[in-house]
């Protein structure tokens, strides 16, 4: 039977894809930057998910009577300029970073992934104009490009989301492109195309099982970039609104205040500095697991 031993069925794929799945996880286990950045990244989904089990405290609601308090046994973390527990607001916008965050780079990895399988399989002319418009799209500095969207569109999630998808997908598609064309041109996707196959089905069959590891590594690493990202749009005031508990929302609001209660400040700076280094030790573990090239990709 001509195919990839991904796209085969049967008792030899479910075995290799055990054998891979163990051998992936004993490297990260070897590695210990690897071990602390799933680490910091699961503690990070950890207190996101149990956030109203940890605090009493509302993220949005005004208490002007408790404005700018210092570090106590009612709030651990002092209160900002209008009264909020710090505390509340770090795990709540540990949730609004996480979902919109990630839905953000699934969607550009995902419409990335799919283009630039296509251009890789099809090739010929529509792929070098792709990658011209890629080349022209990529010369537009990212901060600037998000800004115009969200201009253009206003601010809220479903913009940002939008606006990430737009800035990063094309950066996806080349990544995404190079890993497919060292595929397409292997013995079972020419059979695939031999027996008449459409493109989606040696897309979905013969090519994505193979790269996965290329678009696993992609999601990890800009994923990383996409949460300080989204959170420097909140510092800019082009991000999440008030009072949406966001972290980089959060620092602009507090930032004058620094003096009298900084851990209102330090608090968001804290949670989104460790998410970060979370997810890029994670990306660089998964990477050697995997070999692949970060450098590459970066490129």
């Amino acid at each position: 039977m001509t195919g990839s031993p991904h796209g085969a069925s049967g008792p030899a794929e479910t075995t290799g894809s055990t054998g891979t799945a163990r051998t992936t996880l004993r490297s990260l286990a070897r590695s210990t930057p690897a071990v602390v950045g799933l680490s910091l990244v699961a503690l990070h989904v950890l207190l996101a998910l149990l956030a109203p089990l940890l605090t009493s405290y509302s993220p949005t609601a005004n208490d002007p009577g408790s404005a700018l308090l210092g570090p106590g046994a009612d709030h651990w973390a002092g209160t900002d300029a209008y009264g909020r527990d710090v505390v509340s607001r770090v795990l709540y916008g540990g949730r609004y970073a996480l979902t919109v965050s990630f839905a953000a780079t699934a969607c550009a990895v995902a419409l990335g992934t799919v283009v630039g399988c296509a251009a890789a399989l099809k090739g010929g002319r529509l792929d070098d104009a792709l990658m011209r418009v890629l080349d022209a799209i990529l010369a537009i500095p990212p901060i600037l490009a998000l800004l115009v969207v969200v201009t253009v569109l206003g601010t809220g999630p479903a913009v940002i989301v939008l606006a990430v998808t737009v800035v990063y997908a094309p950066q996806v598609v080349r990544v995404v492109r190079a890993a497919a064309l060292g595929v397409a041109p292997l013995d079972y996707v020419t059979a695939a195309r031999a027996r008449g196959e459409r493109t989606v089905s040696i897309l979905v069959r013969e090519v994505l099982p193979n790269i996965a590891h290329v678009v696993s590594v992609e999601f990890a690493m800009r994923a990383s970039w996409v949460v300080l990202l989204i959170s420097s749009l909140s510092f800019l005031g082009f991000g999440a609104n008030p009072p949406t508990p966001d972290w980089g929302l959060m620092v602009a609001e507090n930032r004058t205040a620094m003096v009298v209660v900084p851990w209102a400040t330090l608090a968001p700076i804290i949670a989104l500095a460790t998410l970060v280094v979370g997810l890029n030790l994670s990306a660089d573990g998964l990477s050697r697991a995997w070999g692949v090239d970060r450098a590459k990709e970066s490129s």
